[in-house]
């Protein structure tokens, strides 16, 4: 009886084995003959079903244009070739109210998929392959193209230092006041070409989020950076003390003199280099930046120092000839060499200009700020002295909004302090007359005032 319970339980596994190994191929056949449909229907610019994208609507399982939805796409395509980035779309369309298919407002990723949706152009795409599709196309050819040209273009820009197609001296080496790394980035208006260093926040989040985040221009940025080392390497003297404080100084006459005739010829020739050079020489020193409001540290490796200078390896140095000049052998926590150069931002139109060296001290004044905050003050006087009933009223005469009036007369209660800081050009660089007027209101303490717009 037991081998024959054990005999019938070996067929019985048998049995059921072949069994599942024939559900299994059917499955596989029937998933193999639907994929193929599918691949069949999309060839023939067929609508296979799923989510109806936002600017069509499904009628008779094909796509059909919506014409109210199509309007707002192709408005989302061109706001992002005026804005230049996915964030600054997203938060333009959450002001306009501008929502997606659900009515909801439109998240980031969902944002780069419409941008980037083959579907807008009338063509259904299926495993790496485009097939011209039944249904009307949105998106014009001219329209997309360009929107793709800047999305690879921004793509291109987040890629680190020279490999970029349009490289970024100072990539990876640069920490805002707060910490934050500060990453390449661009816009292009008007067929021009603007390079900035912004805080992260700034990529990840929104300004409200993140007040004290940074937009630098790139290529002041970078002379100023590149102008303090140069100055560094051509200045014999700063350059000996330099050393001596972080302890890394050579012992010997000689090679001191080697050190500095090195240094001397590497200033001269700094700008005969090209970027990848330059940039390879920023790494060799270990280079990181921090850009504060009012000044740029830098700090350098003192053994990637005398590398460059001799030739050598950053290793190599920092075991033999810092060793030596301390006395103590192998030292790989020396200081760093650390640099400043004064420097502010100062909004100069519509963009930002950075003030540097003993034009930090000069006239930083805004004059948008002033004359936004003269026009408060005639505002106030106007309700003072006006016999009309209201600000309703007072805004009509004056030929303004009442929305806008609203939002001006506030700003005739800031605090003394603020106001003479706004006139005399000492103003934190990020306060600008948009970011005051879109405050939706101002705090009557005068101490939470100077908080907010960034004194404290």
């Amino acid at each position: 009886m037991p081998r024959s319970r054990k005999a019938g339980s070996g067929l019985g596994r048998l049995t059921l084995n072949m069994l599942l190994s024939f559900a299994q191929f059917e499955r596989e056949v029937t998933g193999e003959r639907i994929r193929d449909k599918i691949a069949a229907s999309k060839r023939k610019g067929m609508w296979m079903g799923g989510s109806v994208p936002l600017g069509y609507e499904a009628r008779d399982r094909k796509l059909v244009v919506h014409p109210a939805e199509a309007a707002r796409v192709r408005s989302i395509y061109q706001a992002y070739l005026d804005l230049g980035t996915v964030r600054l779309v997203q938060q333009h369309l959450a002001e306009a109210g501008i929502l997606g298919k659900s009515g909801c407002p439109l998240a980031r990723g969902a944002l780069f998929h419409l941008l980037q949706n083959r579907v807008y152009r009338g063509e259904v795409p299926h495993r790496g392959n485009v097939y011209p599709g039944e249904h009307e196309a949105i998106v014009d050819a001219a329209l997309w193209e360009a929107v793709q040209q800047r999305l690879t273009e921004g793509r291109a820009d987040r890629r680190p230092g020279g490999h970029a197609s349009h490289p970024s001296l100072l990539a990876g080496m640069l920490t805002d006041q707060a910490g934050q790394p500060m990453v390449p980035t661009h816009a292009t208006k008007g067929g021009r070409r603007y390079r900035y260093y912004v805080s992260n926040g700034l990529v990840t989040g929104t300004r409200e989020d993140h007040a004290d985040a940074l937009r630098v221009p790139a290529a002041a940025l970078e002379r100023v950076v590149t102008g303090r080392i140069t100055r560094l390497l051509s200045d014999g003297p700063e350059l000996l003390s330099a050393m001596r404080l972080v302890g890394a100084l050579p012992t010997e006459a000689a090679q001191q003199r080697r050190m500095l005739e090195a240094a001397g010829k590497l200033a001269r020739r700094w700008q005969q280099q090209g970027l990848a050079a330059q940039r390879g020489i920023l790494l060799a020193l270990q280079a990181d930046m921090t850009v504060h409001r009012q000044e740029i540290t830098i700090h350098l490796a003192p053994h990637g120092l005398l590398a460059v200078l001799s030739g050598r390896s950053p290793s190599a140095v920092a075991g033999n000839d810092i060793g030596k000049a301390n006395g103590h052998g192998k030292d790989r926590h020396l200081p760093r060499i650390t640099l400043t150069e004064p420097a502010a931002l100062r909004r100069a139109g519509r963009e930002m200009a950075l003030l540097v060296g003993s034009t930090v001290a000069a006239d930083r004044s805004d004059p948008s700020l002033a004359r936004l905050i003269a026009k408060a003050w005639a505002l106030r006087e106007a309700l003072v002295s006006s016999t009309a009933p209201s600000l309703t009223a007072v805004a009509a005469e004056q030929g303004i909004s009442q929305s806008y009036a609203t939002r001006l007369v506030r700003l005739a209660w800031l605090a003394p302090d603020i106001v003479g800081a706004i006139f005399g050009g000492c103003q934190p660089a990020n306060l600008t007359a948009s970011r005051l007027m879109q405050d939706t209101r101002i705090l009557t303490d005068w101490h939470d005032q100077r908080r907010v717009v960034g004194f404290i």
